[in-house]
């Protein structure tokens, strides 16, 4: 017991006597509607505070003080935790939400939690009421069994880890051995109430970590009813629905101490303070993750996030070192680059005048205009390229197949090996249970459980398709629209143009209408996906809703499954456009292609003689660092502007006048989609990195350093921003390890695409090795453009400037492999064009056949679970067995030796009790 003197000792020893008088001696009692019996055979007279205790009206007015120190997560008797914390206001129209809180707060009072309350004016706006929650042990106990939750029976004796060679080198990069491992490894077992005494318990008060306190606390929030005994209002049940119709402002449990300095009270663990101090800080960026203290403070679910977010970012460190050498690589072989010097020479693309881009507003232009692109081309588009694609290819499977293995390791260490299966009927939604009116039996467990009938599920999974369908169907005809406006708005860029005689025409100093195009587009683009975003986020969670999923697990696999098929379309769409699309069903001059028919004179878009990747380049670095940095600002600048001024208020404050439930109560909510919000984030990265990254070799390079961000504002989010969110488990990454599978599949198959038809490397490689006269890329720029006469050109086709033309030449040259207007078979497909085709379709089969065959061969060579956690696994399961069993033995020693002390019988009938008892355990 803590020590209280004074004023405070004599006010808690009348609230306890008052809290004793109170009781009626029925003891804690769970209401039927959990569906839980509390077998109280011991402690039904512990000192809670009562309805009658607290008064009646809508604070439940305290007669006694806080403590001279209010930051404290401790009740005034300065002995009992508080596990959770509810916040009111007092309404002008409060009267139904008094009953209401009325209500719900005496059904917990009878489910066993004991409640104090801080009135108003203790408060620092002096209008918030708090009220406090303590679960006392034989609530804990109850709960803990039904939950199935694992706890220490004896310390581990298997050993861990070997020596590893050159381990001081990784010294730097450690943290303190009580910051990675904040308790020791402990052999665990499913808690059962009825053999306490087979578990390490030296103090039932700090026997179950804070974590799984606060959690097995919301579990009777969630589904304590707030309606009088008599009635039977099901759908008037849980805290959130309190909280959705503002009976409660908040619910939610408290961090330990605050972020910036530990806690007074020694009993108290300050971990908050060291998550903050050795892994929120961006100083600690190079160091390692703390994981089992983020598992102990907030529980398995985000500790397994941070575990994949820190190993995706390691496996990052290699793909972007690749990237570089690519990059690298191009740099070097600038001045080498002959397709370039040829488009840059006046003799050759000078003199070389190429065919209007659109109808009449694009005047004829020189080949040497695109001189620039074709240089910045190169640094994307070479010969590293391919080289590149093929072990991102490759890399991606080594980093799913090692995150399987990390996976397994931390499931055996944070005892979730057989988490799903014991718990996937625990996770039922309290919504699924209320709103689904029919009951069945459960062939199982012989019990009535509710359901949704067939009917039912059919409408709302039909209505919900027909949305998705229907939202899809606009970020289609929103892409449709920005690339009309690159066809509308190439020709706008083009009439700026004054000269045509100029030679290198540019709309401002270093700006081509292809490149003002594909930028302006881009970035429209860009705003267009984030309005999207910002309703089909609502829209997704409606719909999921709507379907009223079973279990949370399913809830959260659902809202993944939709939003990632939204955000597919929504952020690749314009990407696959560019690669795939652009410049594929042109045609040729006097027979060009058009978009809406050639009533609308829209003509489809053409390549620069360079190649689409450039262009494919500046779309994914325009989306993909916009999304990042728009992520960064608002993760990381808002969240700090907006709680600045709290904050401030916060640290200058004296702790005995700014208690630790109203630190905590201005901060910000993490919701339960908190963290599906950044998984969504990191996946859509991983696609940006992966699907297109043989256009942008510095693709990873810039994941690689946003990650490393990433990494220490979500842990200064947690750590000072948001209110401690209820523990919750996981035993993996759920849904997302399959969106990675297949994305990680179809990478290789959109790589390959790229390199042959987006990339200008097949053409080049084709010309080098059958067509040129002394195998050098020398005349490649004239032998990839044909040949077309003015005199046959359509007027529509013509431009209006083109009178300068008729003193110079008399044709003009297009991009792609046809025979000139001389030959007999005029302005149809070289046999060139075919071989190219060919020799396109030969590298797509080759590259998929030799990535998916490595692929699957690595992925069969390393095993998913690491053989010595197999073996941790058998000899963990093989202790327990027999530390059960010799338990049970010396359990059953001690029965019949007390049968022997206590009820002295006949030899005779001592043996008869004596074997009756070994055979009933037998």
């Amino acid at each position: 017991m803590r020590r209280i003197t004074g004023k405070a000792k004599d006010e808690t020893l009348i609230e306890l006597q008052s809290a004793t008088d109170s009781q009626t001696g029925d003891g804690p009692a769970v209401l039927t509607a959990f569906r839980i019996n509390l077998h109280s055979d011991e402690n039904s007279g512990n000192g809670v505070s009562s309805l009658s205790e607290r008064g009646t009206l809508p604070g439940h007015t305290e007669t006694d003080k806080l403590q001279p120190n209010k930051d404290t997560v401790f009740f005034r008797d300065g002995v009992r935790r508080v596990d959770f914390v509810l916040s009111y206001v007092d309404d002008k129209d409060g009267e139904k939400k008094q009953e209401r809180r009325r209500e719900f707060e005496a059904n917990l009072e009878k489910a066993g939690l004991e409640l104090e309350t801080e009135d108003k004016s203790d408060s620092k706006d002096q209008k918030t009421y708090f009220v406090k929650i303590h679960a006392p042990w034989d609530v804990l106990a109850t709960y803990a069994d039904v939950l199935k939750i694992k706890v220490p029976f004896k310390e581990s004796d298997i050993p861990h880890g070997q020596d590893v060679p050159l381990e001081w080198l990784s010294h730097p990069f450690r943290l303190p051995d009580h910051i990675m491992h904040p308790q020791p490894d402990y052999f665990t077992y499913p808690f059962d109430k009825t053999k306490t005494d087979f578990f390490l318990i030296t103090d039932k008060d700090t026997f179950f970590p804070p974590s799984t306190r606060n959690r097995i606390v919301f579990y009777i929030l969630a589904r304590c009813p707030y309606y009088k005994e008599g009635r039977k209002d099901k759908d008037k049940t849980g805290i959130k629905r309190l909280l959705s119709n503002g009976t409660y402002t908040a619910a939610f449990p408290l961090h330990d101490c605050r972020y910036w300095k530990r806690a007074r009270n020694a009993e108290c663990e300050s971990e908050r303070f060291n998550l903050y101090k050795h892994w929120a800080r961006f100083l600690c960026f190079y160091k390692e993750q703390p994981l089992n203290l983020i598992r102990k403070y907030y529980g398995e679910k985000i500790g397994i996030y941070f575990a994949w977010l820190g190993f995706y970012t390691e496996m990052l460190f290699f793909a972007a070192v690749m990237g570089l050498i690519c990059f690298t690589y191009g740099v070097l072989s600038y001045d080498n680059n002959i397709s370039s010097k040829e488009i840059c020479d006046a003799n050759i693309g000078g003199s070389i005048v190429m065919c209007p881009l659109c109808d009449s507003k694009c005047p004829f232009w020189k080949l040497n205009s695109t001189c620039l692109s074709s240089w910045q081309s190169h640094l994307f588009d070479n010969e590293g390229t391919v080289f590149f694609a093929i072990f991102m290819g490759i890399w991606v499977t080594l980093f799913l197949e090692f995150w399987k293995r990390r996976q397994a390791r931390l499931e055996y260490e944070w005892d979730l090996v057989d988490f799903e299966e014991e718990q996937q009927q625990l996770q039922i939604r309290p919504e699924f249970e209320i709103r689904c009116t029919n009951r069945r039996l459960n062939k199982i467990t012989q019990e009535m459980e509710p359901f949704l009938p067939i009917t039912s599920k059919c409408a709302r999974y039909c209505l919900s398709a027909a949305t998705v369908i229907f939202w899809i169907s606009l970020i289609v005809a929103c892409i449709i629209g920005v690339i009309v406006y690159r066809l509308a708005v190439y020709a706008a860029f083009a009439s700026i143009i004054e000269d045509p005689t100029r030679k290198i025409q540019l709309v401002g100093r270093f700006i081509t209408p292809q490149l003002a195009t594909s930028v302006t587009a881009s970035c429209i683009n860009f705003v267009i996906i984030m309005i999207l975003n910002f309703f089909y986020e609502r829209v997704a969670i409606w719909i999921t809703d709507m379907e009223i999923p079973k279990t949370h697990l399913e809830y959260e696999n659902r809202l993944t499954m939709k939003m990632f098929l939204f955000q597919f379309v929504n952020y690749y769409s314009s990407c696959f456009y560019v690669a795939f699309f652009k410049g594929k069903f042109v045609g040729f001059p006097g027979e060009y292609s058009y978009m809406f028919g050639k009533w609308k004179k829209l003509r489809n878009e053409e390549c620069d003689p360079g190649g689409c990747l450039i262009e494919l380049t500046t779309q994914l670095v325009i989306v993909m660092a916009g999304k990042q940095l728009w992520g960064n600002i608002q993760e990381a600048l808002l969240p700090l502007m907006r709680n600045w001024w709290s904050s401030r208020k916060g640290r200058h404050n004296p702790e005995n006048h700014y208690s630790r439930w109203e630190q905590d109560y201005v901060l910000q909510n993490f919701s339960q989609l908190g963290l599906f919000y950044e998984y969504l984030e990191m996946v859509i990265q991983f696609g940006f990195i992966t699907l297109f990254v043989a256009s942008f070799p510095l693709a990873p390079l810039l994941a690689l350093f946003n990650n490393i961000l990433e990494i220490r504002v979500d842990a200064w989010k947690f750590t000072t921003q948001f209110r401690r969110p209820v523990a919750s488990k996981a035993r993996n990454i759920g849904a997302w390890q399959e969106i990675l599978n297949a994305v990680a599949i179809l990478s290789v198959v959109t790589n390959a695409f790229i390199m042959a038809f987006t990339s200008d490397m097949i053409p080049r490689m084709v010309y080098l090795y059958a067509y040129s006269a002394n195998t050098t890329m020398e005349g490649y720029i004239n032998n990839s453009l044909s040949i077309y006469t003015f005199s046959q050109m359509r007027v529509a086709n013509m431009s209006e400037s083109s009178n300068w033309l008729n003193n110079v030449t008399d044709t003009c040259r297009y991009r792609d492999y046809r025979y000139p207007p001389s030959h007999e078979k005029k302005y149809t497909h070289t046999m060139q064009f075919w071989h190219i085709l060919a020799a396109k379709m030969a590298f797509i089969i080759i590259m998929e056949h030799v990535v998916f065959v490595v692929k699957f061969f690595v992925a069969w060579m390393i095993p998913d679970i690491p053989s010595d956690v197999k073996a941790r696994i058998k000899r963990e399961r093989y202790l327990i067995q027999e530390y059960l069993h010799n338990y049970e033995v010396e359990k059953l020693k001690l029965q019949l030796s007390a049968s022997f002390i206590t009820e002295p019988q006949s030899e005779m009938s001592l043996m008869t009790d004596k074997h009756e008892v070994l055979s009933e355990c037998l």
